[in-house]
């Protein structure tokens, strides 16, 4: 481009020396007739190559206008490109920093559910630890056994239908025809302790930890009465970690039963109750948010399903 620039400015140059000469003016400054074809063809020649060049020059700049619009698209592409990487590159930092939120969340969710786990485990083994003592303090032979109250005989026949699974409310309280009958006579017969629904059951996993319930939580409202299943002597009744405040029924041949989460206990140690007899009120004194009793049946300090020992009937 710069070469045909160069030749073109020369023969314009040479064109403004010697003038725009015509044929006209060819004859009449010359008088040999050769001379005056030859000049006429020479400019004729000098012409035609002015005139190529100059339309070389035009494709040239259309060339060159066609490239600029080109690379301006491909410079205006190029902006697109790196503001689309940039908006990209941004939206993954934000994505890195809320990962590692969640990733710090789920961290200390686990160091929680660790220490919960823990927690409950150590509460476990308190309770069941204290079961033991208490178990062992009632097998010892005592001068004078307390006479538990006796009642009629149970005439009808009561069959448990292991109905665990889909009974979802408890509706019916332990009765006074429930004392002064062995303990394990009274298996799939037993009412239990409150009115309530039935949140969580043996075996199950708890949701916050996955830990397994070694009882049942009955949903009740705050303030209902807590009715003991049978005849026995209260053992415990105190607040314990993690249970709240206990109450422990002994019922003979190393059987009790358990009632946590209680807001009052309305029996003291050492006392002898009946079935049915009211013995604590529903609240929430474990650490729960909800409502209900927390209620476990032992044997020698080992829980047994409560359920396969109730009739929800």
């Amino acid at each position: 481009m710069a070469d045909q620039q160069q030749k073109l400015s020369q023969q314009l140059n040479q064109q403004y020396l010697h003038g725009n000469q015509t044929y006209t003016q060819l004859i009449l400054q010359s008088k040999d007739p050769n001379t005056i074809a030859r000049d006429a063809k020479y400019y004729s020649y000098i012409a035609k190559a002015r005139s190529e060049l100059i339309e070389k020059m035009q494709g040239n700049l259309h060339k060159i206008q066609s490239l600029n619009e080109e690379t301006a698209e491909k410079l205006q592409e190029v902006e697109q490109l790196k503001a689309k990487q940039m908006a990209e590159k941004k939206a993954l930092e934000l994505q890195k920093q809320e990962k590692a939120k969640i990733v710090k969340s789920l961290s200390q969710k686990i160091a929680m559910q660790r220490n919960e786990i823990s927690r409950l485990k150590r509460d476990e083994k308190n309770l069941s630890s204290l079961v033991e003592r208490l178990a062992k303090l009632a097998a010892k032979p005592k001068a004078k056994k307390p006479a538990l109250a006796s009642s009629r005989k149970n005439q009808t026949k009561q069959t448990h239908d292991n109905e665990s699974n889909t009974i979802a409310k408890n509706e019916q309280l332990p009765e006074e025809s429930a004392s002064g009958i062995s303990f394990p006579s009274l298996k799939g017969k037993l009412r239990l302790p409150v009115r309530g629904e039935l949140i969580n059951r043996f075996g199950s996993s708890r949701a916050d930890t996955g830990v397994n319930w070694k009882g049942l939580f009955i949903k009740a409202p705050e303030g209902n009465e807590v009715k003991s299943i049978a005849s026995g002597r209260v053992v415990f009744a105190d607040w314990m970690r993690g249970f709240g405040n206990l109450i422990i029924v002994d019922h003979g041949d190393g059987y009790m039963s358990l009632y946590g989460n209680n807001q009052a206990l309305l029996k003291g140690v050492g006392e002898i109750v009946n079935s049915g007899d009211t013995i604590a009120s529903v609240g929430n004194s474990g650490g729960n948010e909800t409502n209900g009793l927390y209620y476990e049946l032992r044997k020698n300090s080992v829980p047994l399903d409560p359920l396969s020992w109730s009739s929800l009937r």
